[in-house]
């Protein structure tokens, strides 16, 4: 399984995916995380999974439907974002199956980390999926 994550970690409010990157990777030894500028070309896989920041949401939250996103005005290319470029490649049929674990920029690191950790374990596993992770742990 490979799960792309997007951020920008010149933005505090969207650098949270990649600061939670090696923990994740530790955690989830068996899972391929990979970097991606969601605005370049990249090889889209059949089942692809996303983590990203998502404004508007309070908890960690898996989204499979791009239809649920608001689409805010597009004036120029310098509005070409995450969500164009996924319902662009969506237009053209090279989205199939898609997950979003969506990550709300208010939310701490170590929660972040637990909820990303338990939607990992949880829905997206299977035999290929071995995990360290074993819930929440007492602070």
């Amino acid at each position: 399984m490979t799960v792309f994550v997007f951020g920008n970690s010149d933005l505090e409010s969207d650098s949270l995916p990649l600061r939670l990157l090696p923990r994740l990777q530790s955690r989830f030894p068996n899972i391929t995380f990979e970097t991606k500028d969601p605005n370049e070309e990249w090889a889209v896989p059949e089942d692809m999974t996303i983590l990203d920041t998502v404004l508007g949401i309070d908890t960690v939250s898996v989204f499979s439907d791009l239809d649920v996103f608001s689409r805010p005005p597009r004036l120029s290319l310098h509005d070409f974002d995450a969500l164009a470029n996924m319902l662009y490649l969506k237009k053209l049929g090279k989205i199939g199956k898609i997950n979003i674990i969506g990550i709300p920029p208010a939310i701490s690191e170590e929660g972040a980390l637990e909820g990303v950790s338990a939607l990992l374990a949880s829905q997206f596993s299977g035999s290929e999926l071995r995990s360290s992770y074993t819930g929440h742990r007492p602070g």
